[in-house]
């Protein structure tokens, strides 16, 4: 699993414990995991800014542009499938159809000039099924993990009040992106 939030070497430079340092000498670049023929997890950062009349259109796919390399990388050395997680916006744990991930899949199934397949949802048994056995070379994109309380572990209900979210659920919902 690749992380994408800066060189590696400078998180390790910011902190000064033994502790830090070895957590960060203990990831992997992508490059050094063999993905043939599996399938591929990756949590990406598909926060695009939207058009403010029409949320369906976004305004700069430069986040979508910074995961094709590793999408393609995964690809290219034989990955059964790339599933993708993203949040977009703030819908504090509530289907807010505004930010729905639908038009990203769209805006990514042209970047990468292959069939992207869009699930309505990032979890549960529906999800489970079509991520465990899809196509070679499949690519999916998961529906925002933020319509999903257990996602952040917070939210708002119906009524505008705070919640938080059970924990076991917060475990249900983590064991079914695993499967």
């Amino acid at each position: 699993r690749r992380r994408t939030g800066g060189h590696p070497s400078t998180a390790r430079a910011r902190h000064s414990s033994n502790s830090a340092m070895a957590l960060n000498l203990n990831k992997l670049k992508l490059d050094s995991v063999d993905v043939a023929g599996k399938r591929v997890f990756i949590r990406v950062d598909f926060n695009v800014p939207q058009d403010k009349a029409d949320p369906t259109i976004i305004t700069n796919t430069a986040r979508i542009e910074g995961a094709l390399p590793s999408i393609k990388y995964c690809l290219e050395k034989g990955a059964k499938s790339v599933v993708l997680a993203s949040h977009l916006g703030r819908p504090d744990g509530n289907v807010v159809p505004k930010f729905t991930l639908a038009p990203v899949a769209k805006a990514l199934e042209k970047l990468i000039e292959k069939p992207v397949t869009f699930l309505t949802d990032c979890c549960g048994e529906e999800v489970e099924a079509a991520c465990a056995d899809p196509a070679p070379g499949s690519v999916i994109l998961l529906e925002n993990v933020r319509f999903h309380l257990e996602e952040e572990g917070k939210g708002v209900d119906a009524a505008g009040e705070k919640v938080k979210a059970d924990k076991d659920k917060v475990a249900a919902f983590r064991a079914s992106l695993c499967k």
